[in-house]
């Protein structure tokens, strides 16, 4: 009798397992600053956009090397001279219910891409992605911006552009004014993804507070606490897509998981649950108490207790907890606003100080006392991971020489003249640096060596420690003096990184205002240059300009190691799609087990 009483209760706890959601929990190392893909450029805000919206395209998940695939949209016809690029809508693909659709169920079409690109242009929106569709230069978009900017009217969503239109219900066209080989990469990004014209008018400048949809999830506003806690539930109205996922030939592990999710209902957890934790400590200490199925990027200080030698901690192996390792497309770096009188201009003289500021700065610091060795010393500004990328060019963007800094700010006249032990600069008045960066442990490591840095060449420096969301509202603004932060690319090529050096760019994805006419030259002629020698080359030739005028400090590439729970099954880091929340599962049984 005791077996069948133990037998039963075995089985009610199996079923309870299955019955209950399915919940994934982790924690994002910054806060959002809203869901509107035209308003936001930040890596966090645009996680949850992913999950919510639908781009035309996305990056498949798991395939290597990187290959795009149908979202809202099928893979588009491009025209042979790359300016000409026609889409078709997926039938059949609906938003989440919405009062702004009064009660009807609302089908996502091709007049849908068309107004939200076009949010781009409108000065009301105030875009930082502007300057992606502005570079590519669709017809007649820019001259409706203009036209809206000098009669200080409402923006004209409905005169027809030769650049984007509507063919018909499902059919849009973009044409661009250049060639463009890599353009409908962008289309990737949920910049580019599509919200509802009437969701728009009727929320107005509270649209990032109600995120309307077509993709796996929908954000639940009732348990939404802004830079605390965002909920994700499934979208009642998401279609009927299935896990068909290729795995890399060289990735059994991975596989195996593609044949063992194939023709699974996507998403396949029912909410998603994310903590803005922004002290790597307690961040790191939710996983450990199994209070989050996976903790992304750890943190440089717990590298030498999880991974010892680079391999997982015997005590961690036999939790059934698994690390991911990926190099990241980034750089991080620290920009010069070249608008500012202290550390700004092209005169030669304030490049020669930025260059000493450079020379001066320790990276090998950074690298080993706050990355814990989990970053590369950057040599330029484009990452690897990315087309472009040149693993044997070599510069002397992080060459480390006090003696050589010292020189240089005494041949330029940066001298101390009043004997106090700092410098000052060529006319007499005080050298003080200001540098802005976030309210971690491990910025404010990164300050002591900054400090260190330039205290042993004779220049001041003070920090201002603020939230990431303020600091980057400042600094598009161009407000802050210098900034510590890093810039991830969303695509898989290097032009995107180039981008943040080009003039017209200012105060969207170029914080450093840089605006250097033989620069924007190279940058504007690898843009429209196929893949190839050609391309490298000009690619190269403007990274040694940005390298010269030194309107960025670029330290490195950071090394990242995921660690997962045993029951997160599917997890793998794609670094060009966001929304890995819709390939994961949860093994409700292990949990049950592991947390009781």
């Amino acid at each position: 009798m005791k077996k069948v009483w133990v037998a039963a209760l075995a089985a009610l706890v199996v079923l309870s397992a299955q019955a209950q959601d399915k919940v994934l929990r982790y924690a994002f190392r910054a806060a959002e600053t809203g869901f509107d893909p035209a308003r936001v450029s930040d890596s966090y805000s645009n996680i949850v956009n992913t999950a919510i919206f639908d781009a035309p395209l996305r990056w498949a998940y798991l395939a290597r090397p990187y290959r795009m695939e149908p979202a809202g949209c099928e893979l588009p016809t491009v025209s042979a001279d790359f300016k000409t690029i026609t889409f078709k809508v997926r039938p059949g693909l609906y938003f989440s219910d919405d009062p702004a659709f009064k009660g009807q169920k609302r089908e996502l079409v091709a007049a849908d891409y068309v107004y939200s690109i076009k949010r781009h242009y409108d000065p009301a929106t105030n875009s930082p992605n502007l300057y992606i569709f502005e570079s590519a230069k669709l017809l007649g978009l820019s001259e409706l911006r203009q036209k809206a900017l000098k009669s200080k009217k409402p923006f004209d969503y409905d005169t027809p552009v030769e650049g984007l239109k509507v063919l018909d219900k499902y059919t849009w066209q973009i044409q661009l004014g250049k060639p463009d080989p890599r353009f409908v990469e962008n289309l990737t990004n949920p910049l580019a993804a599509a919200l509802a014209r009437e969701v728009v008018e009727m929320y107005g400048d509270k649209t990032p507070q109600h995120p309307v949809g077509t993709a796996a999830f929908m954000l639940k506003r009732d348990e939404w606490r802004r830079s605390s806690r965002i909920v994700l539930v499934k979208n009642p109205n998401f279609r009927d897509e299935r896990y068909a996922e290729e795995a890399p030939a060289d990735r059994p592990d991975l596989q195996a998981v593609a044949q063992k999710f194939k023709g699974r209902p996507l998403p396949m957890v029912d909410r998603v649950e994310i903590a803005i934790i922004e002290q790597s400590q307690p961040r790191w200490l939710s996983f450990l108490n199994r209070e989050a199925e996976l903790i992304q990027e750890l943190p440089g200080e717990f590298a030498p207790v999880a991974l010892p030698n680079g391999q997982l901690a015997p005590n961690l192996v036999k939790r059934g907890i698994a690390k991911v390792p990926y190099v990241n497309p980034d750089i991080n770096h620290v920009f010069f606003n070249m608008q500012d009188p202290m550390v700004g201009g092209y005169d030669v003289h304030q490049v020669a100080l930025r260059r000493a500021i450079s020379l001066a700065y320790q990276t090998d610091q950074e690298i080993r006392l706050v990355r814990r060795g989990q970053m590369i010393p950057a040599q330029g500004l484009m990452p690897p991971g990315t087309w472009g990328y040149d693993p044997t060019f070599k510069s002397l963007m992080n060459e480390h020489d006090a003696a050589k800094a010292k020189a240089l700010l005494d041949l330029h006249g940066f001298k101390d003249r009043d004997g106090d032990g700092w410098r000052e600069r060529p006319d007499g008045t005080p050298l003080r640096l200001a540098m802005n960066l976030q309210e971690t442990a491990e910025d404010r490591a990164r300050a002591e060596i900054w400090q260190k840095s330039m205290a042993a060449v004779g220049i001041r420096i003070d920090f201002k420690f603020g939230k990431f969301p303020e600091n980057l509202k400042a600094s598009r603004a161009g407000k802050l003096m210098m900034w510590g932060v890093a810039w991830v690319a969303t695509t898989p090529d290097a032009g995107y990184h180039l981008a943040i050096a080009y003039g017209p760019n200012a105060g969207q994805a170029n914080h450093a205002r840089f605006d250097l006419p033989a620069y924007n030259a190279l940058y504007e002629q690898q843009a429209v240059l196929p893949n190839g020698p050609e391309r490298q080359r000009v690619m190269n030739e403007a990274t040694k300009l940005a390298i010269a005028y030194m309107p960025y400090k670029v330290v490195g590439h950071r090394l990242w190691n995921d660690l997962t729970q045993p029951w997160l099954m599917g997890y793998e880091r794609n670094v060009f799609r966001r929304d890995f929340f819709a390939y994961v599962d949860i093994d409700t049984e292990r949990l049950a087990q592991e947390t009781r």
